[in-house]
């Protein structure tokens, strides 16, 4: 059950398709054979907000944040987290050199004896 959270300033929607970086994330995840394609979940939070270096409103940021259910190897877990940043820093290449702006990833584990999961999506799945 992958989470992935993207959270970027709102001045961004100008110069880079959130929707499109959601999707690039959902299918590069899916794409590592760590993540299951029934648990991802992609989703954009827009901080309209914020305060960035010396405070130029042209600053901008992406802070991609993976939590991920515990019980992968490191050497999985640091092989998808360098996909997906090498994905979206890919993607990002034309707003990272028309603008000022961060690029920034994490991924952590969840305690999987602390997290309860429900999900009835894998038999609503369409076969093939």
């Amino acid at each position: 059950m992958p989470h992935i959270a993207i959270d970027y300033s709102g001045n961004l929607e100008e110069t880079v398709d959130i929707a499109a970086l959601c999707e690039l994330l959902r299918k590069t995840g899916i794409e590592t054979g760590v993540f299951p394609m029934a648990g991802i979940r992609v989703r954009a939070f827009r901080a309209d907000h914020v305060a960035i270096a010396d405070g130029d409103s042209r600053h901008g940021y992406i802070d991609i944040s993976v939590r991920l259910r515990g019980g992968r190897s490191f050497e999985a877990r640091k092989m998808a987290t360098e996909r997906l940043f090498a994905a979206a820093r890919e993607f990002l290449a034309p707003a990272l050199a028309s603008r000022p702006m961060a690029l920034s990833m994490e991924m952590r584990d969840i305690d999987p004896e602390l997290s309860p999961k429900l999900n009835t999506i894998r038999e609503h799945l369409k076969e093939g």
